[in-house]
């Protein structure tokens, strides 16, 4: 059975203080004698009591809620990646008593006037972006308005440096360039990749780190990878055509899992199952089938997220900042979950 949270007649009856003292402390403590304020934040200590959430709100005026626009499901493998993001950001949200509220939009521009309407309303302190691009009309309107929010993306084809702008992203040309470089180091000599059209700030990311790590020339590297847009069916496509070379690849590595699930079907049709394939995301689909994918390590960057926009202890929003003296990025890596797709290479499955 779930114990009962504390309340503020427990904390008043601890400290031997009225209810009113209790109030007094935690929302005008510099009226309160230090002597009875210290008794009273012990008792609070010693208790656990957390202020209830509605009274802060009345209290500050703000409404302590998190504004998030979903993007629509594309073949539900992709989209699993912001499926996890948005439970765990309601999970972390919720242990410092913020609430989220999530809406729809179609496009950037129906976004924008979302997030005006929410922020004339008052019914939103702050925004989380995600799925940053080049010239990304969002970034420049916030910064303008003054209006709070951090991305889950770098600022694509911007200055990564401009305070004014709180992001957060994962390192994928080194997830995948780490994962190219150990295919390699296994015995792999012609590791192929197959990833998204150009300009894509998280694509064009990717399909760097393989071609620092594939130790193919200039033809080399036009030879042996594949642009394509996202999905199984491409994937696929893709994949027979690298397996089709006069030299094909021993190994693919793929700028997502659902392009690396269509690989790996793909050379299991044409009689290669043991094929090393390494996909991008850890979804749960990889997971199921036993597919190595690149982990986005998801808590850390909601968390960095949350602080980037609350402060530490997810108090107060914080405006925009207008100096990088405090650190108002961060970029995070990811790790290699390898299975049975790479067992070849890899050896032993170390993730299930």
């Amino acid at each position: 059975m779930m114990a009962k949270m504390p309340t503020v007649d427990d904390v008043a009856e601890a400290a031997q203080v009225s209810r009113q003292t209790v109030s007094n402390v935690i929302n005008s403590p510099q009226i309160v004698r230090e002597e009875t304020r210290v008794r009273v934040q012990e008792a609070i200590d010693r208790l656990g009591y957390r202020p209830h959430a509605s009274a802060r709100r009345l209290r500050t005026r703000k409404s302590s809620t998190i504004g998030l626009r979903l993007d629509p499901l594309r073949d539900g493998i992709s989209g699993a990646v912001l499926d996890r993001f948005v439970h765990k950001l309601a999970e972390q949200a919720d242990e410092r008593d913020l609430r989220v509220m999530i809406f729809t939009a179609n496009g950037a521009e129906d976004e924008l006037a979302h997030i005006r309407r929410l922020r004339d309303g008052s019914d939103i302190d702050a925004f989380i972006l995600i799925a940053t691009f080049h010239g990304d009309p969002r970034i420049s309107w916030l910064i303008e308005h003054e209006v709070p929010f951090v991305s889950f993306g770098r600022p694509w084809g911007a200055s990564l440096d401009d305070p004014r702008h709180r992001w957060v992203d994962v390192d994928g040309r080194a997830g995948v360039r780490d994962a190219t470089a150990k295919l390699r180091a296994s015995g792999c000599s012609r590791v192929g990749y197959i990833g998204w059209p150009s300009p894509s700030g998280t694509g064009d990311e990717r399909r760097a780190g393989w071609e620092e790590a594939s130790g193919f020339d200039a033809d080399g590297l036009a030879t042996y990878q594949v642009v394509t847009e996202d999905g199984v069916d491409q994937g696929s496509a893709s994949a027979r055509h690298l397996l089709a070379l006069d030299e094909p690849c021993d190994a693919i590595v793929c700028a997502s899992d659902s392009l690396a699930l269509g690989a790996s079907m793909a050379a299991t049709a044409l009689g290669q199952p043991e094929l090393p394939v390494v996909g991008f995301d850890n979804t749960p689909v990889a997971s199921a089938i036993g597919l190595s994918s690149i982990d986005q390590p998801l808590d850390e960057v909601v968390a960095a997220t949350l602080t980037l926009l609350f402060g530490p202890d997810g108090d107060v929003v914080l405006p925009n900042p207008d100096s990088n003296e405090q650190p108002t990025n961060r970029l995070l890596v990811p790790r290699l979950v390898e299975r049975r797709s790479t067992h070849r290479a890899f050896g032993e499955t170390t993730g299930a």
